[in-house]
């Protein structure tokens, strides 16, 4: 039997981890070897093999898989406190608690055994079966990894997958059998408890993983790697964990229309997107549950694009996985047959342009462009297509953006020979998107105002363009690659920062904004005299930059007196009145808005409709509406609860039932979101809940508990006693929680897990067909 000493690790790759590992330290967000040691040993004093064997029974049964605190299943997905940090050790949380094989109802108390689609009840002696089965393949497992040396080949741990087929056939192969073991013997399995996590990170390391399936045969590299950086297991899987993210995926996206084998490569590099054929699909509605959305495709392709079902189908599939599968974060690769013009990263959702032959669009942040070719050809006979059946080509991939000079990330000038006739250059924003949008409108009106219900990133956005921009035309890179000094220059508080914040209130006023009299200090007496608002100061900086660009952001702009904060400014704000001087009527002094200035607002419509706003700041403005957007959820799913369509559900049911502005008043995305990521955990879901989404709904109804309850249902909401239900939200109460949840939006809920079973399978549909269809090669 070999063993592995050293690790084959690229040079970058190295210093890329110890840098992380540094950081983690730095932070005391790695556990030292002594701590760890002394968390695995509680955890085998309360659930290792030996103390398994000593329990039988219904107290065997209750110490493994009852859902008290107490046992060993609860320890493995939720435990994470000082006398436990579970989830330092790899998270197994999220499906159905049939996961472990066996769980207890909390409404019947029953045992419950099978899968979700197929669960059913069993006596006490049958799920006592089931856990003494348990035990002792648990046990049979341990005693093989004993007498297993650390630091064991390849070859080694494909023996030992084998042979633990064999002793230990039901619990092996389960994310929850991978953390005991793990647990029991750290330093010869690490701590990646699903299969595609694992292979996902061997990817990163610019490893292929290994062909055998298994969740043990591709330990043996992560934990040579453990021994080449002298880092405990543990500090693996964490290091890798922060430094490459979440799992994504790979996709290819052809550049070529099949039908006229014109090439739209130029544009999605210009741009900043990838972009597919079908015009005459028209604007999709990608909103629509995801087997309701492949319906719709299916009906609408058998019209407008007639073919046999076979390649209908496998259009359905791809333009599926590109409006709605694939996600914020994957890799797409534009290619033209087999060559690979460019790798990027999707930056948002889907997106229609009327006016393009390719007009279905994702936003992309372009990485690397040149042309290259994948060293195993696959997927090249369809539009959109995954790559994960060769991992040297993931691989490749990674390599490449490793190693290679990567584009740069400034958008790059683009002359259009239109706009060249006119001596006119546009700088694009590569991200398209939202910023993009925000960009076109500042370019055409000046100013723009972000719109919607609460909680849809109105603030979030318009920050994100204003920085981003005021960074890419004053300094040629974006606002997160710039310096300290820099950044502090776009939007420090010196008085020449290109970008100024302000918030609309009731009072805020004319004198805020424009000038007005204040209170000053002179030669030790107090004197009223005229200063400058935060809008006149900023175009008196920007009058002496011409050169350069300037934005003011005005958060909750509908809340002041519009009329009165703007007076005679609102004449100004016109594009063709720019430069136009006027005489101020307090100081007298002549005031201009300069043409490099630039206004975005945002405007919560659950406060006041647009409809309500000045009509003549409506003419002056441009205005972008922020709707709730289930899909940027994607498919996450805590305790059974699809996220993105339970949102969607809970706001239709507000639209429905919230009087006439009910569309205004809808519940925002960004309340299931932290860090730009959804929530992954049920405990935060039920803070925001009950601190953020039930209060913004009692406001939204205020004291008609009547709509409340059609909106939430009994389950959370005592009509009698006018109240929320706040006592489901104590931690012992959860599994009641979940169920009132759940009950919210019965039709989204009864069927998530076969929706989420549904996308799932889109995903992983073969593309490879048999002729091009009307998309593009």
């Amino acid at each position: 039997m070999k063993t592995t000493d050293e690790f084959e690790l690229h040079p970058l790759l190295y210093e890329a981890l110890e840098r992380v590992h540094w950081q983690l330290r730095a932070n005391g967000d790695l556990l030292s070897p002594e701590v760890l040691a002394d968390y695995y040993d509680i955890f085998r004093q309360r659930f290792g093999p030996a103390v398994l064997h000593r329990r039988d029974g219904e107290a065997l049964l209750s110490l493994m898989h009852d859902s008290t605190r107490d046992s060993m299943v609860y320890w493995l997905e939720y435990k994470n406190d000082d006398e436990f940090p579970s989830l330092l050790f790899g998270s197994i949380a999220g499906g159905s608690a049939l996961k472990f094989g066996l769980y207890r109802s909390q409404d019947t108390g029953q045992w419950m055994t099978g899968s979700p689609r197929t669960q059913r009840q069993i006596t006490t002696r049958e799920a006592v079966n089931i856990a003494r089965r348990n035990r002792d393949q648990f046990a049979a497992a341990s005693d093989l990894l004993a007498g297993f040396p650390v630091g064991g080949s390849p070859e080694d741990y494909v023996a030992l997958q084998n042979e633990l087929k064999q002793v230990a056939p039901d619990v092996q192969d389960s994310s929850w059998g991978h953390k005991y073991l793990s647990l029991i013997h750290p330093e010869k399995v690490e701590g990646f408890h699903a299969l595609t996590y694992q292979k996902w990170h061997l990817v990163k390391l610019l490893q292929v993983p290994s062909t055998e399936e298994g969740r043990y045969v591709n330990a043996s590299r992560l934990v040579a790697l453990g021994h080449a950086l002298r880092w405990p297991l543990n500090h693996v899987t964490t290091v890798l964990t922060r430094r490459n993210g979440p799992r994504r995926r790979y996709w290819r996206v052809g550049t070529r229309a099949g039908d006229t084998g014109t090439s739209h490569w130029r544009r999605m590099r210009a741009d900043g997107i990838v972009a597919i054929g079908w015009p005459k699909l028209g604007d999709l509605p990608v909103a629509l549950a995801t087997r309701d959305f492949r319906e719709m495709l299916r009906a609408q392709l058998a019209g407008l694009y007639p073919a046999r079902p076979q390649v209908v189908g496998r259009s359905v599939a791809q333009i599926t996985n590109f409006c709605k599968i694939i996600a914020d974060g994957d890799y797409v690769l534009a290619s033209d047959g087999a060559t690979v013009l460019g790798v990027g990263r999707v930056t948002g959702s889907y997106r229609y342009s009327a006016t393009e032959q390719f007009p279905h669009e994702r936003p992309v942040k372009w990485l690397d462009v040149g042309e290259w070719s994948l060293p195993t050809r696959e997927g090249l006979r369809t539009t959109v297509h995954e790559y994960r059946k060769h991992y040297d080509n993931l691989v490749a991939i990674e390599r490449r953006l490793l190693e290679d000079h990567p584009l740069p990330i400034t958008p790059q000038p683009k002359t259009d020979d239109s706009e060249a006739e006119n001596g006119y250059t546009h700088i694009t924003w590569t991200k398209g998107g939202k910023i993009g949008r925000i960009q076109d409108l500042l370019d055409r009106k000046g100013q723009a105002i972000l719109y919607g219900p609460p909680g849809t990133g109105k603030t979030y956005w318009a920050e994100q363009a204003v920085h981003n921009l005021a960074a890419l035309w004053n300094y040629g890179v974006e606002f997160g690659e710039l310096s300290e000094e820099r950044r502090e220059q776009v939007m420090g508080e010196s008085k020449n920062a290109f970008v100024r914040f302000c918030t609309f209130h009731p009072g805020y006023g004319y004198e805020d904004f424009i000038e007005g009299y204040r209170p000053t200090d002179s030669e030790g007496q107090l004197r009223f005299a005229i200063h400058d608002g935060i809008f006149t100061t900023l175009c008196r900086v920007a009058s002496e930059d011409p050169e350069g660009r300037y934005y003011l952001i005005v958060d909750e702009i509908n809340r002041g007196d519009i009329p009165r904060i703007f007076g005679e400014l609102l004449t100004l704000l016109d594009k063709p009145k720019r430069g136009t001087a006027v005489l101020m009527p307090l100081s007298g002094n002549r005031f201009r808005v300069p043409e490099n200035v630039f206004i975005v607002g945002t405007m919560n419509t659950a406060d006041r409709s647009i409809a309500l706003l000045d009509t003549a700041l409506r003419r002056r403005f441009g205005f972008i509406e922020l709707m709730p957007d289930p899909s940027t959820l994607g498919s996450t799913m805590i305790e059974g609860i699809a996220l993105g369509p339970w949102l969607a559900g809970l706001n239709q049911k507000v639209a429905a039932h919230v009087g006439r502005d009910g569309r205004n008043l809808q519940v925002g995305h960004a309340y299931l979101m932290s860090g730009g990521r959804p929530i992954g955990e049920f405990r935060e879901l039920a803070r925001v809940l009950q601190e953020d989404v039930l209060p913004l709904l009692e406001e939204y109804c205020y004291e008609e508990w009547d709509t409340l309850d059609r909106i939430l249902g009994s389950g959370l909401v005592d009509v009698a006693r006018r109240r929320i239900k706040a006592e489901l939200f104590e931690p012992d109460r959860q599994p009641e929680l979940v169920q009132a949840i759940l009950a919210v939006t019965p039709d989204v809920s009864a069927s998530a897990i076969a929706v989420a079973a549904d996308a799932i399978a889109s995903a992983d549909t073969d593309d490879s067909g048999d002729g091009l269809e009307d998309g593009e090669s």
